[in-house]
C-alpha cells in the first residue's frame, strides 16, 4: 500500500517527485558542502546561490542518468517481501552513492567556475563528507517531503474518484 500511495504512479508524478527532491536537496546540500569547504559566511552563501541553478540542471541530468542503474542495484539487494522502508533506504543509499561520486567532481567544477584536476586529486578526501551530507539530506529531509506531497496528492485523487462514484454511480468503474 505504501508503494502505491507514497511513490509516483506516472511520468507526471515522477517529474513532480524529482523536482521536489532536487530543489530541496540542491538548496541544502550545495551551501552546506560549500560552507565546509570555504567557511560559514554570508557572502559565501550568496555566491553559492548564484551557481545553484547550474548545479540543479546537473542534478536533474544525473538523476535521469543514474535512475536505471540505481533501480537495478536496489533490486539486487532487496527482496520482494522486504518493507517499504528497506526498499526506500537502499534506493536512497545507492542513488546518493552514484550521484555523489559524479557531483564531488562536477559540483566543484561548477562552484569554482573552472575545470581542474583538484576535485579528482582530492576526491577521496572530499567524497566521504559529501556523501554523508547528501545521504542525510536525502533520507531525512528531501525524500520524506516529496513522499508526503505524493501521498497527499494520491489521497486527494482517491477522494475525488470516490466522490465521483458516489455522485454518479456506474462512472469510473
Amino acid at each position: 500500500m505504501e508503494f502505491h500511495m507514497k511513490l509516483p504512479r506516472n511520468k507526471r508524478e515522477f517529474a513532480l517527485f524529482m523536482i521536489i527532491i532536487s530543489v530541496v536537496s540542491v538548496n541544502i546540500i550545495a551551501p552546506l558542502i560549500t560552507f565546509f569547504e570555504v567557511g560559514f559566511h554570508l557572502y559565501i552563501w550568496v555566491d553559492t546561490l548564484k551557481v545553484i541553478p547550474f548545479i540543479w540542471v546537473t542534478v536533474i541530468a544525473l538523476v535521469l542518468f543514474t535512475y536505471k542503474p540505481a533501480e537495478w542495484l536496489t533490486s539486487r539487494i532487496v527482496r520482494e517481501g522486504d518493507s517499504f522502508g528497506v526498499h526506500i533506504l537502499i534506493n536512497i543509499l545507492i542513488s546518493v552513492l552514484l550521484m555523489s561520486i559524479f557531483l564531488t567532481v562536477i559540483g566543484t567544477w561548477i562552484g569554482n567556475r573552472q575545470i581542474s584536476l583538484e576535485p579528482i586529486l582530492k576526491f577521496f578526501y572530499k567524497w566521504p563528507r559529501n556523501f554523508s551530507i547528501s545521504f542525510f539530506v536525502e533520507a531525512c529531509i528531501a525524500q520524506p517531503v516529496a513522499r508526503l506531497v505524493i501521498l497527499k496528492l494520491h489521497q486527494h485523487q482517491d477522494l475525488q474518484k470516490q466522490s465521483r462514484r458516489m455522485n454518479y454511480p456506474g462512472i469510473g468503474q
